[in-house]
């Protein structure tokens, strides 16, 4: 394989521009294809990266001489780039959260895992140094309790977002972050338990999300979680977690995830989160693509249906009004 890593986007919205700026500052890549639902989309990624435009995931798959694929699709739209990529036996890596129906998630899985493909998810908080650093000291004593959220404002007119049959709700499309650290640090999910508020939100067209979710996590280990979303918080937003083992505090704020770390009897551990996260998180996808070396690669695509799979279970918990096994 050549140094220079050809990559192929599936999808050029908003989440594949900010790849396509990390990938720029990306050591051995470059954006050679394109796809998108919007020509113009397609286009004006084609303009801003020099790749050549194709009319399906299909077609930049077998004939746009792409070493690896990146796919950055809305939750509903997922299925033809995933069977493009195994079709052509092609290592991805998948936007965030990684589609809506578990049969189709748990059925790409055992695909990638049959094939041996290479793989990955992008859950960039893993890669921070801060939640690395917390996973360390749990590793010998496990977490006990979390909560935490993902607030914002109410939301405008969206073509998909604020359509929870496209977007699964908050809950899964933008919190899935906090869901996939707690997976992370937690263990895997047993059973979620979720309520919703609902009819705060007022005049938004096409609007069928919730207000405000939170769920009840209880994982394997025996530890519990509270997260939280909210999309009517107009007040001020917020991204947080709060954690604790039986020796020591963790308290993560903002989008960077910086984290303030308190044992009993010791200086507080404050370490700041890094700019630039999608570039790590870009780089050390190229750098598993260039040498097979799958070690730097922090969620497959695998371990990224586990966290899909969670939400979507808060989302079986709001319709049943029961708690749902995982």
């Amino acid at each position: 394989m050549a140094d220079n890593i050809r990559l192929g986007f599936i999808g050029a919205g908003g989440i594949a521009r900010a790849h396509a700026d990390a990938i720029a500052n990306v050591t051995g890549a470059e954006i050679v294809a394109v796809t998108d639902a919007s020509p113009e989309a397609a286009a004006a990624m084609a303009e801003k990266t020099g790749a050549t435009v194709f009319d399906s995931a299909a077609s930049l798959a077998n004939d746009g001489g792409v070493d690896a694929l990146y796919i950055f699709l809305p939750p509903f739209a997922h299925g033809d780039a995933e069977r493009a990529a195994l079709s052509a036996n092609i290592p991805f890596f998948c936007e965030k959260p990684v589609g809506l129906d578990p049969g189709f998630l748990n059925e790409i899985a055992a695909e990638v895992d049959n094939l041996g493909l290479l793989t990955s998810v992008g859950y960039m908080t893993r890669y921070r140094q801060s939640v690395q650093r917390v996973r360390e000291i749990l590793t010998n004593e496990p977490p006990i309790l979390a909560f935490g959220g993902w607030w914002g404002g109410s939301p405008g007119k969206h073509p998909w977002w604020t359509d929870k049959s496209k977007s699964g709700g908050q809950f899964h499309e933008q919190a899935t972050h906090t869901v996939d650290l707690a997976r992370y640090l937690f263990g895997e999910a047993v059973e979620v338990y979720a309520a919703a508020a609902n009819g705060f939100n007022k005049g938004i067209e096409g609007y069928t999300m919730d207000d405000a979710v939170t769920v009840t996590i209880r994982f394997e280990g025996g530890g519990v979680a509270n997260l939280m979303s909210s999309c009517s918080s107009n007040g001020g937003g917020s991204l947080f977690m709060d954690l604790h083992s039986i020796n020591h505090n963790f308290h993560f704020t903002e989008w960077n995830h910086n984290v303030v770390i308190r044992a009993k009897g010791e200086e507080p551990e404050e370490i700041m989160g890094e700019e630039g996260i999608f570039t790590i998180e870009d780089q050390a996808f190229v750098d598993a693509v260039r040498s097979g070396d799958r070690s730097g690669i922090r969620s497959s695509y695998p371990d990224g249906v586990k966290s899909a799979l969670v939400s979507l279970a808060s989302n079986r918990s709001l319709e049943t009004g029961k708690p749902v096994s995982l």
